[in-house]
């Protein structure tokens, strides 16, 4: 694990958090492993521990003997110790999830609508919301995590144009979460909370450090540094969407022209010739995305970029068998053992992944941004909007 703790007392809520994701992460640990891995001392982590399983979060399990003298106790996450909801509101409709402790989904829904205007998109929430309550309507449910296209505060880019939520500018929408599902809410860039799943349930989880590239409505993605999002000074690093990648091409709703997510992206998709098959399609915007991935590898360094999102799986696995022939660049290394691009297996990640930001929300706060001040009020795990 990359993350360490310190055995300062006004770190706890940090430790606590490292302490949750070092046991969610090795399935069952000792208290002592637990110490050597996050370099904190036993007895702070059998404190925070204690904590954990009074609060019902944690379990202690004894396996049974062996041989001589009694095996240690090992800890695992109790997954019936708190649910949390995850939302998705895209261009394409709205979409919610319940998942447990363990990263389960125990069920799903989803209501299609057509760039959903924010009082739409709001009653539904609340609708799928109490739909998934109703899964476990004696569960404690901690909260309830919202992802949404960025960027956020950024002239001619936020709210504007078909592959985000036109006409959102404005909205207090942290404010209207939590009054329409009565809960705790997280808020996150749509990338960062699908980033998030993959590398806690999906194919990330084996990478230290990989790019996740999310095939949305638009184009976005973010880099995982030893399991946390770069997200940039203001939260909105990843919009590799707004690459200029044609010169002189195709105008964009922010202003420029050739923006990447023109020619790559479900809006470019779906709007394709009549007529012109997936191969096709693939076939002519295969240079450009080549390019993009030559951009990402050369900027970020990654193990592997990790192509999923929205798509339908046919076009992601299209895209990533182009890969096998890629431009050089500084991901040509004769020592690999992954390939350069890999496809996520599941649409489900970013509901996942905000659920995931509520869990660890309202269990562990991140303390350790309290003290920059421009990532203090966006930070996925505050009371504001966060990318």
């Amino acid at each position: 694990m990359a993350m360490r703790g310190t055995n300062q007392e006004k770190a706890r809520p940090l430790n606590r958090r490292i302490v949750l994701e070092c046991i969610r992460s090795n399935h069952a640990i000792t208290r002592g492993a637990i110490a050597d891995q996050v370099g904190l001392t036993v007895q702070t982590v059998s404190t925070i521990v204690r904590e954990l399983e009074e609060l019902g979060y944690v379990l202690s399990v004894r396996e049974a003997p062996k041989g001589r003298g009694l095996p240690p106790t090992t800890l695992r996450l109790n997954p019936d110790g708190g649910y949390a909801i995850g939302v998705s509101v895209t261009p394409l409709g709205v979409a919610a999830a319940l998942m447990n402790l363990a990263g389960d989904m125990l069920g799903s829904t989803t209501r299609p609508s057509n760039h959903p205007a924010p009082n739409e998109a709001f009653a539904l929430i609340e609708d799928l919301v109490a739909e998934m309550r109703a899964l476990r309507p004696d569960g404690r449910i901690l909260g309830v995590g919202f992802a949404m296209p960025g960027p956020f505060d950024v002239q001619a880019m936020s709210f504007v144009g078909p592959t985000t939520l036109d006409g959102w500018s404005g909205v207090p929408v942290h404010a209207r979460l939590e009054e329409v599902t009565r809960l705790p809410g997280f808020i996150a860039v749509d990338t960062v909370a699908a980033a998030v799943g993959v590398r806690l349930y999906g194919e990330g989880g084996s990478f230290p450090q990989f790019y996740y590239l999310h095939f949305g409505a638009g184009l976005g993605g973010v880099m995982m540094q030893d399991g946390i999002p770069i997200r940039g000074a203001w939260g909105n690093a990843g919009e590799i969407g707004h690459i200029s990648a044609v010169p002189g091409g195709s105008p964009c709703p922010c202003g420029n022209e050739g923006c990447l997510e023109r020619y790559v992206s479900l809006e470019s998709f779906n709007n394709r010739p009549h007529g012109q098959s997936l191969a096709e399609w693939v076939d002519e915007v295969t240079p450009i995305f080549h390019r993009a991935i030559q951009t990402i590898e050369n900027l970020f360094d990654p193990q592997t970029i990790v192509l999923g999102g929205m798509a339908p799986a046919e076009l992601i696995e299209a895209l990533v068998a182009t890969t096998e022939r890629l431009p050089t660049s500084i991901s040509s290394r004769y020592d690999r053992t992954t390939q350069r691009v890999i496809a996520s297996a599941g649409h489900q990640s970013m509901l996942r992944g905000a659920a995931a930001l509520a869990v660890s929300g309202v269990l562990s706060p991140r303390q350790e941004l309290a003290t920059s001040p421009t990532r203090k009020k966006r930070d996925p795990f505050s009371t504001g909007i966060a990318a």
